[in-house]
C-alpha cells in the first residue's frame, strides 16, 4: 500500500546504513500500512494529518497480543512511538527527494512529548560487584568466563551491546585497540583495560579452538554449531537483570546502562567529553554531554571546588 516502499528500503541498504537499521525500518513501516489496511481502511494517497494523529493514538492504546505461553507484553514507550512516527517522517522525506507525490509534508508529523528523566548511575562499587558476579555465580566454568569477560569488555570500552554481540577475534590487535564498525558503518577504535584483556585470555585459554570467527559464542540453543551463531542481545541483558536482582541493586543496571557508567566515571575523572565522544561513537558532542552532567556526585564536586563563597 506504501508507494515506492521497496525503492526507500533499498536506499536504505545501499547507502550503507546497518542491517539493524533497515531492520527496524522495514517493520516500522510495514506496521503503519496494516494500519492504514486494517484500522482506518483507506489508501496512503488520502492519508491526512488527522490520519497521523489517529495512527498516534493507534500506537499508544493498541493492544500488543501474544500467542500462547508468552509473558504479556507492555504497552509501546513514548521512544517507540516516535521511532515509528519518525520512520514515517523519514519514508516521506524520501518521496520528496525523488519527487513523488506525497498526501502530507514530513513535517506534519509531530513527535510524542517525552519526559526528560534525571539519568541515574550505579555507584562504581556496584557496577564492579556485577561484572564479577558470573565468576560467583555461574557453575558452569566455561559460561562464568564468558559472561565475565563479556562484562569486563563492556565496562572496559564503553561499546554498544550490538557491538559486543558481534565482535569478532580479529578486531583485537595485541595492545587491546578494538577497530569498531558502529552505528551507520562509522568507524572508530575502543581500548581494552589490562584488567579486561586479562579476563578475555582466561576465557579464550578454556574456550579452546573454535571455528566461530566471533569472540563471544553461544554453548546453548538451537544451531549452537552453527560458525555464524551468536548470543542475543536477549540473553546478555536477561543475565545482567538476573545478576543484578541477586544482588539486591535498587538502580536497574543493563548492558546500556553499562556503557552510560564507563562515560560518566570517566567524565568524572576529568575526561575531555569530546574524547568520551570518540570512544563512544557518538555523532554529536550534545549527546555526549549528557553523561558529563549524568551523575549527582560530579555536580556536588564542581559546586564546591567552583563555588565563589565555599569559605
Amino acid at each position: 500500500m506504501l508507494n515506492y516502499l521497496e525503492d526507500f528500503l533499498l536506499h536504505i541498504k545501499i547507502n550503507n546504513y546497518s542491517e539493524e537499521t533497515l531492520y527496524n525500518y522495514q517493520r516500522d513501516l510495514k506496521t503503519f500500512e496494516d494500519f492504514l489496511k486494517n484500522e482506518v481502511k483507506t489508501s496512503f494517497n488520502k492519508i491526512t494529518k488527522k490520519t497521523i494523529e489517529q495512527y498516534k493514538a493507534y500506537l499508544v492504546s493498541r493492544d500488543r497480543k501474544t500467542t500462547a505461553g508468552q509473558k504479556p507484553k507492555k504497552n509501546l514507550s513514548a521512544g517507540s512511538i516516535n521511532r515509528n512516527l519518525s520512520s514515517v517522517r523519514r519514508y516521506l522525506k524520501y518521496l520528496i527527494k525523488m519527487d513523488y507525490k506525497t498526501p502530507i509534508a514530513p513535517e506534519g508529523i509531530e513527535l510524542l512529548r517525552t519526559e526528560k528523566k534525571h539519568p541515574r548511575v550505579s555507584e562504581l562499587e556496584e557496577i564492579i560487584k556485577l561484572i564479577e558476579f558470573p565468576s560467583k555465580l555461574e557453575k558452569d566454568t566455561k559460561i562464568a568466563l564468558r559472561n565475565r569477560a563479556m562484562l569486563e569488555t563492556l565496562f572496559s570500552t564503553g561499546m554498544r551491546i550490538s557491538e559486543l554481540i558481534n565482535l569478532k577475534i580479529s578486531q583485537i590487535d595485541k595492545t587491546g585497540r578494538v577497530f569498531i564498525l558502529g552505528k551507520g558503518k562509522k568507524e572508530r577504535f575502543v581500548y581494552l583495560t589490562q584488567r579486561a584483556q586479562k579476563h578475555i585470555k582466561k576465557y579464550m585459554d578454556f574456550r579452546g579452538s573454535s571455528a566461530s570467527p566471533f569472540l563471544f559464542i553461544p554453548y546453548r540453543g538451537k544451531n549452537v554449531h552453527d560458525k555464524n551463531k551468536k548470543i542475543s542481545t536477549n540473553y546478555l541483558e536477561e543475565k545482567v537483570k538476573r545478576y543484578r536482582e541477586i544482588l539486591g541493586f535498587n538502580i536497574p543496571i543493563s548492558p546500556h546502562s553499562i556503557r552510560h557508567a564507563f562515560a560518566t566515571y570517566l567524565a568524572e575523572s576529568g575526561a575531555n567529553p569530546v574524547a568520551i565522544q570518540i570512544l563512544l561513537g557518538h555523532e554529536s558532542l550534545d549527546t555526549t554531554t549528557r553523561y558529563v552532567h549524568a551523575s549527582d556526585r560530579y555536580a556536588e564536586k564542581m559546586h564546591y571546588k567552583y563555588h565563589p563563597l565555599k569559605n
